[in-house]
């Protein structure tokens, strides 16, 4: 049996964020960066698309040290690859801090305001990717972004696009149609201009071969090659997550403890429909020694 441990992406965030951040880890992401990273946490700060993103990293890859035992897999959705990567072994925090800190820019240069992104819940894939063939058109642009479930899809687009959508999503029966806090229209083709610019920068960063295993959320499988993994984290943003695929694919491979990393919740509800068995819990709300009784429990189990 194998361990999972997952990191949310953009709409997770949470004003406050970086409390419970050990100082050391907010002191070395201060010096990398030149700035007091404490004040990206405040409501105002994670306004800005670039706060929001180095917050996750600095949460997830803080929160990951503090368990101090490893797993067997990591995944990231969106920008939670990156400290999937960190804690995977393959990129220094410090790289990534800086390549967030560009790729948090570079999408919110691209779309200041009028785009963002959209959950429906209640309909099947096929269904809204029929109303996305209706709605969309070069002048009022909505994608698929992410699917998160069987009966979960994210899109991506102009604000006009997707309340047209949402509305007709609701007409036919949707649960739930909400605009996220998210203010660029994430993973679509709309973000393929800034992500080549980050491959760029991507360029000179040195990679290592993962020491545990990297599912990638858009592949939905393992990567190992590092110039693969590179292409995975530079172009995440403009490629389709399908979250609901990785969790399959580290389920049918004998993952049986997952723990979502902060902040929030969200990741660990959507696993509970794929895991059939084992524990499946977050990080937020849980006691640190439950979380490494677990995973020390998992490993125990290994063949």
């Amino acid at each position: 049996m194998s361990s999972l441990l997952v990191f949310p992406g953009q709409g997770a965030q949470q004003p406050g964020m970086l409390q419970r951040v050990p100082r050391e880890t907010l002191d070395e992401a201060s010096d990398v960066l030149g700035e007091d990273v404490s004040r990206l946490d405040s409501a105002e700060a994670l306004q800005s698309t670039r706060a929001v993103q180095l917050c996750l990293l600095i949460a997830g890859v803080a929160a990951a040290g503090q368990l101090a035992m490893p797993a067997d897999y990591v995944a990231g959705l969106s920008i939670g690859a990156y400290p999937a990567a960190v804690v995977a072994g393959a990129l220094n925090f410090s790289d990534a801090l800086h390549l967030v800190s560009l790729r948090g820019d570079l999408m919110q240069q691209a779309y200041p305001q009028g785009y963002g992104m959209t959950a429906i819940t209640g309909l099947e894939l096929a269904a809204v990717e029929a109303l996305l063939a209706q709605v969309h058109s070069e002048d009022s642009p909505v994608y698929l972004a992410n699917i998160n479930a069987d009966n979960q899809v994210v899109i991506a687009g102009s604000e006009g696009a997707m309340k047209t959508l949402a509305d007709l999503a609701r007409s036919q029966g949707a649960g739930l149609a909400k605009r996220l806090a998210v203010s660029v229209p994430s993973h679509c083709p709309l973000l393929e201009t800034p992500a080549k610019t980050l491959a760029e920068a991507f360029a000179s960063v040195k990679l290592q071969t993962p020491k545990i295993g990297y599912l990638s959320g858009s592949r939905a499988r393992p990567i190992i090659n590092t110039e693969a993994l590179r292409d995975d984290l530079a172009f995440n943003m403009c490629r389709v997550v399908d979250w609901r695929g990785t969790v399959q694919s580290a389920y049918e491979r004998g993952v049986r403890l997952q723990i979502e990393l902060p902040p929030g919740v969200v990741l660990t509800g959507l696993a509970r429909r794929v895991f059939e068995q084992g524990t499946v819990i977050a990080f937020d709300g849980a006691r640190l020694d439950t979380l490494q009784a677990l995973l020390r429990e998992e490993g125990s189990r290994q063949p």
